[in-house]
């Protein structure tokens, strides 16, 4: 019988991150028949997925949504058992942790793989491909990001997930930009969902959570803690004067985006395209969108509204401005807010342009980086004319 080519094989998946959504995509993938190996640093966490030898899919009668038990081939907690023969990570961990997964993976990549950050929030990518580099990894593993996570779903039980949404599409881009089609090729046999992204630096400045979740939940603070969240979060957390102090929030971000060359849309535009809600003022845009009604807010500060949406959202945004000399005054006061409610420096934890590994670099080195993924050999400097002179005297 003759062997398969590889490209009639399909795709291999490793899932890291056992919490809501990698539950969820990786009992998704295996219903689809999908080659699965779920990963989590904590073996706790894994336990009960190891012993009922899957996660089960629940949906309430008349859903028109996956339901059933994923089976997976390898459920651990140690990486290199993991990342075995796999062909594509989804990394699907909280932003704040892909640093770690970055550093854990480095020794265990080989060429070929393609890693999906889901999502990258601001700077996913550039961070994860930062750290491939300072660990010299000499591996062909392209890195991509999402622009926002595929699935809304929640853990019922330890074993088992309800997914309350699929979305229709998402974009995904490649550093660099020109490798995103293989991204796209990889893992098409299993999601039509995904779509060509432009660059990771648009994706990265069309994160609109970045708008909407930290500086909404600082200025919301005392209602969070005296009601526990009983109140609609976009409807009443967001009124005429707050979503003032969200537009300048926002201007902030666009003026980085287009400082580095990139359109990024605006959150008024982007609620009109994403949920057809239009309005003269981001208020009334906000509040014509019928899909924000009845969610409540946070139940305590302590949220990846600020944990994780302030380090790995504003921090990257405001530190690119620096570089790049675009005033950023509203984003510096929420994360400064957001450091106190928190007693904590979300400037030292959060990506800094450092931690991207854009320090300086000019602005047509970072679209080189973003385009092509490379950064030309720097030079060493001439010696003036003054400091040459200066040597020969001395001899």
């Amino acid at each position: 019988m003759p062997k398969k080519s590889k490209s009639a094989e399909k795709p291999r998946f490793c899932v890291l991150g056992a919490g809501n959504g990698g539950m969820a995509m990786a009992a998704h993938l295996a219903l689809k028949g999908f080659s699965v190996n779920l990963y989590n640093r904590n073996p706790d966490r894994l336990r009960p997925i190891q012993h009922a030898g899957g996660i089960q899919i629940v949906a309430r009668d008349g859903e028109e949504l996956p339901r059933g038990r994923g089976r997976l081939k390898v459920v651990s907690a140690d990486i290199a058992k993991a990342l075995d023969g796999v062909d594509v990570l989804m990394v699907t961990v909280p932003a704040v942790g892909h640093a770690f997964i970055a550093e854990q993976c480095a020794p265990h990549l080989h060429d070929g793989q393609v890693v999906v950050l889901h999502p990258g929030r601001t700077g996913g990518a550039l961070e994860f491909h930062h750290i491939l580099r300072q660990k010299q990894v000499k591996a062909d593993v392209v890195v991509a990001e999402a622009q926002t996570f595929l699935y809304a779903s929640r853990a019922v039980n330890p074993a088992q997930v309800q997914i309350f949404r699929i979305k229709n599409s998402v974009p995904v881009a490649a550093i660099p930009a020109y490798r995103t089609p293989e991204v796209i090729k990889a893992i098409a046999p299993a999601y039509y969902e995904f779509i060509p992204g432009d660059n990771v630096m648009k994706t990265s400045m069309d994160n609109i959570g970045s708008v909407f979740h930290p500086a909404v939940t600082v200025l919301n603070c005392a209602r969070i803690e005296s009601t526990h969240g009983e109140f609609e979060y976009y409807i009443d957390g967001i009124t005429a004067s707050t979503a003032l102090i969200l537009e300048a929030l926002d201007a902030e971000r666009v003026a980085v985006g287009a400082a580095l060359g990139f359109n990024c849309m605006s959150a008024r535009e982007w609620l009109y395209v994403a949920y057809d809600a239009a309005g003269k003022t981001l208020h009334e845009a906000l509040r014509a969108n019928p899909g924000y009604y009845g969610i409540k807010a946070p139940h305590r500060l302590y949220h990846r509204y600020l944990t994780e949406d302030v380090p790995m959202s504003l921090v990257p945004i405001a530190s690119m401005g620096e570089i790049l000399g675009v005033p950023c005054p509203t984003i510096k006061a929420i994360v400064h807010l957001a450091n106190l409610l928190h007693q904590c420096d979300y400037w030292q934890t959060g990506r800094t342009a450092e931690k991207l590994g854009l320090a300086g670099l000019t602005l047509q080195q970072i679209r080189q980086l973003v385009l092509e993924g490379n950064l030309p050999e720097k030079k060493p400097a001439k010696p003036s004319k003054r400091r040459q002179r200066s040597r020969e005297t001395s001899r």
